[in-house]
């Protein structure tokens, strides 16, 4: 048992410190667009783009958990991460930016599966919630609570060290994981389905660029609808070919079988649209913070910290929870409060006070911790065990997916909120953060209405299923 904990506690720790990463340059942002030179809509692509560089490689991991042992595939993160996060220090433009922010994920995309998967397959049921629980601190309130600890870098180092600070933690997580770690799992031989891979890239990559070019439409430009129609076929030709190399017992790479099972169904659609709108709510609010009120880098950082100690802290209690009471008393109230939080956002405005919103993020952020571990939790016990892997797959790819067509979408309203309102300045970014609000309280919805239909049992330790 002491072995369990010292392995999972390693990789949540190292998992942490990687998925902070989607959000870190948040509060960045804005400064960043100055010195880049380049638009909102053009600089959301250093968050967009590590969410969908997670998306896309994160379907891989079903094989590569078949094939590879855990110290393996850890060692080849954190190699990953760790180049990764060195060139984002040292990174002269936009374009390199970019670059470094996808290795970063390709790294991070492989640790979060692999955090999972470890959980599920040596907690026993009964204690998984609450390890879950302890997980979910890494995947809430790591996004959560990297605008607040960018903040405090970058306005006493400046925006590079947020990633050179990180270089030196990357090396001893490498070194004290590479000897940790043991050689579990692997041994399949399986082959990479390389043109699922290449649709899953233009599937995710054709929605998310619609979506983020949205406001574009505006202008009589054809690259949103063009972008959504390649992605929505591509993802149509995937979905056909993961099919039928499932009845042809061929190794696909998304095996879309636990979509079959209506628990795992309805809680990852609450937990992936919960999980879009508070990414696109974390880069969104930042930008209102500095450019609409005129606020700190670090002003704008501390903001957000009350709501990433709540998340934090109701985390494991959320977790214990739900071993006691189910998933339904807590996710229900949690997508309802996110809604409201989101609607009391959009009223925001020039005199919109500090603690007003410190009330809103917080607002906001117990609401995702009422939803976060429940629904993570839920979906995944409601598998049989030979569907964890891919189970967990599905629900990470969704989820970052969902982030970045969450973040694009409310970046994607802001650019169109502040160019409807004729303003310039301030009072535009003001009226398009307003807007963007608007769409996440409006995407909650779907929330709201799948929450209740999750059913409260689970699948028991020793069920099983046609598989």
């Amino acid at each position: 048992m002491r072995t369990v904990t010292a392995v999972i506690a390693m990789l949540a720790a190292s998992a942490f410190v990687m998925i902070l990463n989607e959000t870190v340059l948040s509060v960045a942002l804005p400064p960043l667009m100055t010195e880049f030179g380049v638009g909102a809509t053009t600089i959301q692509w250093l968050t967009t783009g590590f969410l969908l560089t997670m998306a896309v490689v994160i379907p891989t991991t079903g094989y590569l958990l078949s094939r590879y042992t855990i110290r393996t595939l850890f060692i080849v993160a954190l190699t990953l991460f760790l180049l990764g996060t060195a060139l984002a220090a040292v990174s002269p433009s936009f374009g390199v930016m970019l670059a470094a922010r996808v290795i970063q994920a390709g790294g991070t995309a492989i640790v979060m599966p692999l955090l999972m998967t470890t959980t599920l397959t040596l907690v026993p049921p009964q204690h998984r919630g609450t390890v879950m629980g302890l997980n979910s601190i890494v995947i809430s309130v790591g996004p959560a609570i990297g605008p607040t600890l960018s903040g405090v870098v970058i306005e006493a180092l400046g925006w590079r060290w947020v990633f050179g600070l990180m270089v030196p933690i990357a090396l001893i997580a490498l070194a004290v994981g590479a000897f940790l770690m043991p050689k579990l799992g692997g041994g399949g031989r399986a082959p990479l389905d390389v043109i699922s891979v290449l649709l899953a890239l233009l599937g995710f990559g054709g929605v998310v660029t619609a979506v983020s070019s949205a406001s574009d439409l505006a202008n009589g430009s054809l690259v949103p609808p063009v972008a959504f129609a390649v992605g929505a076929v591509a993802l149509v030709i995937f979905t056909a070919r993961q099919k039928r190399l499932q009845r042809a017992d061929k190794g696909p790479l998304l095996d879309l079988r636990p979509f079959s099972e209506r628990n795992f169904t309805l809680s990852v659609t609450v937990l992936t649209v919960s999980f879009g709108v508070m990414l696109g709510t974390v880069v969104v609010l930042p930008i209102y913070a500095q450019s609409g009120l005129g606020m700190s880098v670090l002003a704008t950082g501390l903001i957000m910290l009350p709501g990433g100690i709540a998340q934090g802290v109701l985390a494991p209690v959320v977790g214990r929870l739900y071993d006691m009471v189910g998933p339904k008393p807590l996710a229900v109230p949690g997508v309802v409060i996110i809604a409201i939080a989101q609607w009391w956002l959009s009223t925001i405005g020039p005199d919109t006070t500090t603690g007003q919103l410190i009330a809103m993020h917080v607002t906001f952020s117990v609401g995702m911790a009422l939803v976060q571990t429940p629904m993570m939790t839920h979906a995944m016990s409601s598998l049989p065990l030979p569907l964890y892997g891919h189970g967990s797959a599905i629900l990470n790819t969704l989820q970052q997916l969902a982030g970045a067509a969450g973040t694009a979408a409310l970046i994607g309203a802001l650019a169109l909120g502040a160019s409807l309102s004729e303003l310039t300045g301030p009072a535009a970014q003001i009226a398009g953060a307003k807007l963007a609000f608007a769409v996440g309280g409006s995407l909650m919805l779907i929330a709201v209405v799948c929450a209740p239909l999750v059913a409260r049992r689970a699948r028991s330790a020793g069920e099983t299923t046609t598989v």
